[in-house]
This record gives C-alpha cells, sequence and structure tokens, in this order.
C-alpha cells in the first residue's frame, strides 16, 4: 500500500514539473534613445489621446533617455525643448530613438521592434505635406475637392500596401482611419470654403455628404483606434445636441452632455463624456450639469475631475465673495490688488495676446467701456500670458488702445485667482459686486447683448 501511494506521488510530481509555464503579456512598451547636441537636459513625452504629459525625463550626460509607457497603444509627441516629432507606440514595441538637436526633423532615426510602423508614419506624414503644398484645397469647388482628397487617400494606402512587414491588423486600422479621415475632410468642406473661399453662403449639394451616410457610430474598435471616427461620431451627436439646445432653450454644453449620456456603448459613452468635462466649468446649471454627468460615466478618473471641479465652482456661485487677486501688475508698472477695487462693481476680462477669441472681443469691450465711462464700474483685463510674451502683452495694450485697467498674472494659468475659478479656456468674462461678491462667474461676453442688459440693471 505504501508502495503504490509513493509511485502516486512520483506521478503527482512528474505532473506538476511537466506544466506549462504561464508568460504575462506584455503590456508595456520601452523607448530608448539619444539626443545629441540637445540644449535642455530635458525630454517630454505627452499622449495625443488626452493632450497630457507622460513622462519627463532627465537625459544623461551623453544625452540618452530610456522610458517605460505602459498600455500605450497611441501616438504620442516626443518633445526636447523646441524641438518635437510623434511617435508611435504599442503593448510590445522596444524603439531606439536617435536624433541631432541641431536639425533634428532630418536626423530623427528610429530601430529596433515597432521602427517599421513609426518610419511608415513619417513617410506618410511626408506625402500627406506634398498634398498641403501649393494652393489651399479647400478653396477648390465641390468635385476637385472630393477629387483631391480621393486621391490623398489612395496613396497612402498605397504606401500602406507597398510598406514590407506590416501586419494585415495594422494595414487594415490605417487604411480605416485614412478612409475617416477623408470622410473628415468632406464634413468639413462646406464651413471650410465659406471662410477660405470668402463664400459666407456657400452650401453643399444634396449629394456631396452620402458617403458620410454609411458610416456606423457604435463601432467601439474604430472609435479606440482612430480620431477622425471619434471626430466624425462627434459630429454627429453634436449636430443633434444643437437641435435639443435650441427645443429646449439650453446651452449647447449641457445639450450635448444630455444627448451623449444615454449611448449604449460604455466606450463610446466614456469617450465622449471626456470632451463634456470642460463644460462643467461655464454651464450656468452646475448641480444639473455634475449630476448628469455623474450618473452617465463610469470612468473613476474622470469622475474625479468632474468632482474636484465641481467642488471649487460652487465656492464661486453667485453670492460668494470672489476670489482675490494680490499684487498684479497693472500696465503702468505699479501693482493692483482686487481690494484696490471695492466700491464699484468690476468686469473681469482673462484673456492673451495668442487667444483669437480673446482679440475678436476687444472691439466690443472698448464699446462697452465708452458706454459705461463714468459709471461705478471698473473693467479690468488680465492677461494669463506667460513671461516670454510679457513684451508682447505691453505693446499689444499700446498698439490697439486698450482701456480699463490692464493686468498680467502673477503665474499664467497657474496663479491663484485663475485656478480657484477653474479657468480651462478663454476669454472668460467674471463681474462682481460693489462688495467683491460674486455676481457671475460666467458673465455674457462684451459682444453678446445681454451683458449690456446686466449692467444696466445694475447701475
Amino acid at each position: 500500500m505504501k508502495k503504490s501511494i509513493y509511485v502516486l506521488g512520483l506521478a503527482v510530481i512528474s505532473l506538476a514539473s511537466c506544466k506549462e509555464e504561464v508568460v504575462a503579456p506584455i503590456d508595456y512598451a520601452v523607448v530608448t534613445g539619444k539626443v545629441a547636441n540637445a540644449t535642455t537636459n530635458q525630454v517630454l513625452i505627452a499622449s495625443y489621446e488626452n493632450r497630457k504629459k507622460i513622462d519627463t525625463l532627465t537625459l544623461a550626460a551623453d544625452g540618452s533617455f530610456i522610458d517605460t509607457i505602459q498600455s500605450p497603444k497611441g501616438q504620442y509627441a516626443l518633445i526636447n525643448d523646441k524641438n518635437r516629432t510623434s511617435i508611435y507606440l504599442e503593448e510590445g514595441f522596444n524603439i531606439a530613438f536617435n536624433a541631432d538637436a541641431k536639425d533634428f526633423a532630418k536626423s530623427i532615426a528610429m530601430t529596433g521592434t515597432g521602427s517599421l510602423e513609426n518610419n511608415f508614419f513619417k513617410a506618410k506624414s511626408e506625402k500627406e505635406a506634398t498634398f498641403k503644398s501649393g494652393d489651399n484645397p479647400y478653396t477648390l469647388d465641390e468635385a476637385a475637392f472630393k477629387e483631391k482628397m480621393a486621391g490623398q487617400k489612395t496613396a497612402i494606402n498605397s504606401l500602406l500596401d507597398s510598406t514590407e512587414g506590416l501586419s494585415e491588423t495594422f494595414k487594415t486600422t490605417q487604411k480605416n482611419d485614412n478612409n475617416y479621415n477623408y470622410l473628415v475632410s468632406l464634413s468639413n468642406f462646406e464651413s471650410y470654403h465659406q471662410h477660405y473661399a470668402q463664400k459666407p453662403d456657400f452650401k453643399v449639394s444634396e449629394n456631396f455628404l452620402a458617403e458620410l451616410d454609411a458610416v456606423d457610430i457604435s463601432n467601439e474598435e474604430d472609435f479606440s483606434n482612430s480620431s477622425s471616427y471619434k471626430s466624425l461620431v462627434n459630429a454627429h451627436y453634436g449636430k443633434i445636441a444643437g437641435a435639443k439646445a435650441e427645443k429646449d432653450s439650453i446651452s449647447y454644453d449641457l445639450a450635448m452632455l444630455k444627448t451623449v449620456a444615454p449611448i449604449k456603448s460604455e466606450v463610446i459613452r466614456n469617450g465622449l463624456l471626456k470632451e463634456t468635462v470642460f463644460g462643467i466649468t461655464v454651464t450656468e446649471k452646475l448641480d444639473e450639469y455634475y449630476n448628469t454627468f455623474m450618473a452617465a460615466s463610469t470612468d473613476e478618473d474622470q469622475k474625479e475631475i468632474i468632482k474636484e471641479y465641481y467642488t471649487k465652482l460652487k465656492a464661486v456661485e453667485a453670492g460668494n465673495p470672489s476670489p482675490k487677486f494680490v499684487g498684479y501688475e497693472n500696465h503702468a508698472g505699479d501693482k493692483t490688488s482686487l481690494e484696490d477695487l471695492k466700491g464699484k462693481y468690476v468686469y473681469i476680462d482673462v484673456w492673451a495676446t495668442w487667444c483669437g477669441p480673446c482679440l475678436a472681443e476687444i472691439p466690443a469691450l472698448k464699446e462697452t467701456e465708452k458706454a459705461y465711462h463714468g459709471k461705478n464700474i471698473e473693467f479690468v483685463s488680465i492677461s494669463v500670458d506667460r513671461p516670454d510674451a510679457y513684451d508682447k502683452w505691453k505693446q499689444m495694450v499700446v498698439d490697439k488702445e486698450l482701456g480699463g485697467i490692464q493686468l498680467i498674472a502673477d503665474n499664467n494659468f497657474d496663479s491663484d485667482f485663475i485656478k480657484d475659478y477653474v479657468i480651462q479656456g478663454i476669454p472668460k468674462f467674471i463681474l462682481l459686486d460693489t462688495e467683491g461678491n460674486i455676481v457671475n462667474a460666467n458673465a455674457p461676453r462684451p459682444s453678446d447683448p445681454k451683458l449690456k442688459e446686466v449692467l444696466n440693471s445694475l447701475l
């Protein structure tokens, strides 16, 4: 009996020792590199997907670096000082990147696993550049424009087919993205042609966009792999939201959130909800916006961001004391604080010299200042320009003959006053009462007739 047990035990040990080893799948990519003649010792890697910094790396004395990126699939920007390039990563890639900062773009070389895909993207970018050279395609007529865009799509597909070594999966994904990019160009044609051809009344013909009708807006794989497809899906729901905003007399931001919330696909719903996060910073219905988003999203990271925004925004609701700015430099070189303006209504314009929509509001702002000259109100413009644009700010105030109190924030978008108001985009307009309390943290723009209605009710 004991002998039988012993033999059985050996069999069990033998079976255990012959068990196939389970290897965990690789869920990361490795990038090693070297930047010769670098003018700064840092390399920044940022994601195109969420426009956020992933890693900041310190170059060794010889300019080398190494980084490991988890769940990496997608396009990234690799930045060294003023030099930047794109790099595509997938799980299992192990790329060696080399460049010379003196001639960065031309000197870039990539080897190793994943270099084939990256060299394709480089060749694709060069080919697309040839299509963009010359006359602006959006000035062409419909037929010529569609022919040019179709030609570009064919050329990129041919490049894919002629590049040896690319997997069929990669080729299929890129061809799908290429087609979606073509369709995006068609969907943009009407508004772009109106602008570039200076034909504000132009409308595309009835069948021009017929190809878009075949797009399946519920394809999760394409939504995850193609930014162009995501744009088409976003535009689809954007049209529905626009109609909803008009029908229900609500803001577009809230209408878009309510349009996206019922989408069945969790991947697509969360992806589109990510685009609505900013909306909570400008909505007039804070609680409704917050509750709708929280009920719709299953992305815990997004929900944490919204919670943080919501808490801060509750503190700057109408009737609450305004956050303070202290000792901001004014255009004369002196210091101005919000407390200095107590006893007057204060209309604040947060802007920057590089912001097109901000500059577009200047004529209306100057007209409004003139209309209320001598009234109990101060017009304050706070620039969030970076230090390297300080002289540009000083000169623009003079060149555009800007009135009111012209200030520059102490730390651009990282200034406490800016962060307290959760300002994520400019221009931003804020109206305060004579005691420094908030009348409206999202006040009407100068170009909006509602602004004068509000001011007339106060003054």
